[in-house]
């Protein structure tokens, strides 16, 4: 198996700018079982969006992406989300679980999207407490680092969390069994970002002529939340990228349209690596 975590350094002169896709590996661990087929489990990846963002150290910004699958251990939500229903034995950790753990999302997923058992049987709280120490750990170690690294060097750092959406969502998603825009955008309700950055962003992908609505129906998880101080000028974004635009969701393909979408995303990095470089 490959390292839980890949790091791409930047290339040639680093700007404090920091891409991180925790949900596009698809390195399923030979042990995990279930009852879903591998056709399935994968549409809970944010496949490809590694790719799309690959340009990132071309622009002088650090590129994190996981390798194991967001269905075996999402990295985007915190170490204790985690309903302790769904699993047999005691942790030895106090939980924490939100909505997202209650409909079987939390840090290990049990339901596939909130409804298909992935399991014939529950987990071990052993067995989840091994998946943290062994994916969530080093996912989140390298991202610190990142992120710490650029804001001792510049005083300040940008964060931004790459991620990709269905079209359309089901009944246990936020907004529902809706179509969705092209973008969203969050920062938690301008918690996790100065208003300027998230700005930025938006008018990036409002000019080039894409729908991308800010904090709707998207707040930002875990990642933009631990690592953002932007008292501090440590400013995190998410990004949710609608998978229509470029790949077929229902065969986990790339169109045709793939190639052309990531030069519109090499763009979007251009713009972001060079507010990030600006002396403040």
């Amino acid at each position: 198996m490959p390292p839980p975590v890949v790091v791409t350094a930047p290339k040639g002169d680093a700007v404090p700018l920091v891409f991180d896709s925790p949900h596009s590996g698809n390195n399923y661990p030979p042990e995990f079982e279930t009852l879903v087929p591998l056709a399935r489990l994968r549409r809970a990846e944010d496949a490809f969006v590694d790719e799309l963002f690959a340009a990132a150290p071309d622009h002088g910004a650090t590129l994190i992406a996981a390798t194991f699958p967001r269905i075996y251990l999402d990295p985007n939500r915190g170490p204790d989300d985690f309903e302790p229903s769904e699993a047999r034995g005691n942790f030895a950790m106090p939980l924490a679980p939100t909505k997202k753990a209650a409909a079987g999302k939390g840090i290990v997923w049990t339901r596939l999207h909130g409804l298909a058992s992935l399991y014939d049987q529950p987990l071990t709280a052993a067995e989840v407490m091994a998946r943290i120490e062994t994916c969530w750990r080093p996912y989140h170690a390298a991202v610190a680092d990142a992120l710490n690294t650029a804001h001792a060097a510049a005083g300040r750092v940008y964060h931004v969390n790459c991620h990709s959406m269905r079209a359309r969502g089901n009944p246990t998603d936020e907004d529902g069994e809706a179509d969705r825009p092209d973008f969203v955008i969050s920062d938690g309700d301008g918690v996790t970002s100065a208003p300027a950055f998230t700005n930025l962003i938006r008018d990036v992908l409002q000019g080039q002529g894409f729908s991308a609505p800010v904090n709707d129906p998207y707040k930002g998880a875990d990642l933009i939340h631990r690592y953002s101080n932007p008292s501090a000028r440590r400013h995190s974004i998410q990004i949710e990228i609608n998978r229509r635009l470029y790949m077929d969701e229902a065969a986990i393909k790339k169109t045709e349209a793939f190639g052309p979408f990531q030069d519109v995303i090499g763009e979007l990095i251009r713009e972001i690596a060079a507010y990030a470089a600006r002396p403040v």
